[in-house]
């Protein structure tokens, strides 16, 4: 006989298949939002903190150059940790770190402090990168690597909705040096707060010592190694699409704000305006990509990679500049499909070093635009 609560327990049951949302998963999709949350407030202002504490335009770029650099150096450490030490123990460290950064640049206003501090601050985002991506491949089926990628990037996008716009009413509103050391207390508290979810990750099953491989079978090069031919090639694409989008990274919002006079707030609103735009299509892009080839998905998202800077170059005025960033959200159409491919390209035991080592080749051969840094003006 049917109960009362079948329904709803049935309707739930659907609506977390169709997510590909299991317990792993969605614990750490709260810790992403939670995080997210408070870095989103005072991250993509740095630019901006550097000028007013005067920071010079070489200072700056270094920034965004150290930036890209330090996700590429981490990204293979990350994932490597979480294979021998699993996610529970991987994802607490990442966050002490991160809040050890945190506090560093709060303590000391300085853009010499951002510069260190981004060393600890980041490696939440950066040494988690790997990590997250495997604990998908180990928690979803493979036909639904998309979707449940997808979701991640989604819950991981609402707080650059909200969290951005807040941060540029804290800078309008106190200057951008207050305004960003509130953002950063604010930061400080939601990181710590994240503790009580990530405790509740569960270990996986490890392999007996027996089975398990040695260190010297599985390292940075036998990874490399163990790329397939299909997984070069995305690399490769990987690697010339984000070297090109990346060059103008640094300058976007002081270009913003400088030439075309956009306020903190508008700034804030534009991020919104451009996670909207990613957010509304990557749940159907994931779901249809799972179906069906994946490949086609890639090709879109790097041509949209290749549209918002030239829609950038033209841009003047706020509303021209709202028309660039709803293009630039569309470059997420198909990234849930790229890094399903890489998920599902890796040897499911050494998953999360295989991601890694994929994405310190493609951000480390990116820190070229180092040389771009010079102390010179803007075009």
């Amino acid at each position: 006989m049917e109960t009362p609560n079948q329904p709803e327990i049935s309707r739930g049951k659907q609506f977390a298949d169709f997510f590909a949302l299991k317990r792993n998963l969605i614990i750490i999709l709260v810790a992403i939002f939670v995080i997210g949350t408070g870095e989103e407030l005072w991250m993509r202002f740095v630019p901006k903190y550097l000028q007013t504490l005067g920071a010079s335009f070489f200072v700056i770029g270094l920034y965004d150059a150290l930036r890209t650099l330090i996700s590429a150096i981490y990204a293979y450490p990350g994932g490597l940790l979480a294979d021998r030490w699993g996610h529970r123990r991987a994802f607490i460290t990442f966050n002490l770190v991160s809040i050890a950064g945190y506090a560093l640049v709060l303590l000391i206003p300085h853009w010499s402090a951002v510069i260190a501090g981004m060393f600890l601050f980041l490696s939440w985002t950066c040494f988690s990168l790997p990590a997250t991506f495997s604990l998908v491949g180990a928690t979803v089926a493979a036909n639904r690597y998309s979707m449940g990628i997808g979701v991640q990037m989604v819950i991981k996008r609402v707080p650059i909705m909200v969290a951005p716009l807040m941060g540029g009413i804290l800078i309008d509103r106190f200057g951008v040096i207050p305004g960003v050391r509130v953002a950063l207390i604010i930061s400080i508290l939601l990181a710590g707060a994240t503790f009580i979810a990530l405790r509740e990750l569960r270990e996986e099953v490890k392999e007996s010592e027996e089975t398990a491989p040695t260190p010297e079978q599985w390292n940075f090069l036998r990874c490399l190694r163990e790329f397939d031919a299909p997984m070069r090639r995305l690399l490769l694409s990987d690697i010339l699409v984000r070297f090109c989008e990346r060059i103008p990274f640094a300058w976007v919002v002081i270009f913003a704000m400088d030439y075309a006079g956009a306020s903190g707030q508008q700034v804030g609103l534009l991020t919104t305006i451009e996670v909207l735009a990613a957010s509304l299509c990557i749940i159907p892009s994931s779901y249809f990509a799972d179906k069906q080839r994946r490949e086609p998905f890639v090709v879109t998202t790097f041509v949209m990679f290749t549209l918002f800077p030239i829609a950038l170059l033209f841009s003047r005025n706020f509303p021209a500049l709202m028309i660039a960033f709803f293009i630039r959200g569309l470059k997420e159409f198909g990234d849930t499909s790229r890094k399903a491919l890489i998920v599902s390209y890796s040897e499911p035991e050494r998953r999360g070093q295989m991601i890694g080592a994929y994405y310190l080749v493609r951000d480390l051969i990116g820190r070229g635009r180092i040389w771009n840094c010079r102390n010179h003006p803007l075009p």
